[in-house]
């Protein structure tokens, strides 16, 4: 099976295709903004790079999600549940890490089906 990169960088790409499967880089929202603005970027920023790679949110096989503070998983949450297509619901993990700087307070990374 061959494997399509897209968006590649000097350390990563944006999207991985291989075969039928989507891998999307981990995706961060505007450093410093709060956790329901930075995690309104990401899904905006997700569904984008979804389509550039021919699927959609309804296609989504997993979601991992990092957390700055684990006492922020209510207010993710109140913004997933509005954007996460009911009844095409992924498998999800959600934890808390130290992410790349103070300034992101969530990261959310994707597989999904073409």
């Amino acid at each position: 099976m061959s494997v399509k990169r897209l968006g590649v960088g000097p350390r990563m790409s944006d999207i991985v295709i291989h075969g039928n499967t989507v891998y999307l880089a981990g995706q961060v929202g505007a450093p410093g903004e709060s956790v329901t603005s930075q995690t309104k970027a990401i899904l905006a920023t997700i569904d984008g790079l979804l389509a550039q790679a021919g699927t959609d949110k309804t296609k989504i096989l997993q979601a991992i999600i990092w957390l700055a503070d684990m006492s922020t998983f209510q207010e993710m949450n109140a913004v997933w549940d509005a954007w996460v297509p009911q009844g095409n619901t992924p498998a999800r993990a959600t934890g808390e890490a130290k992410l790349a700087g103070p300034e992101y307070k969530v990261e959310i990374i994707i597989t999904a089906a073409i």
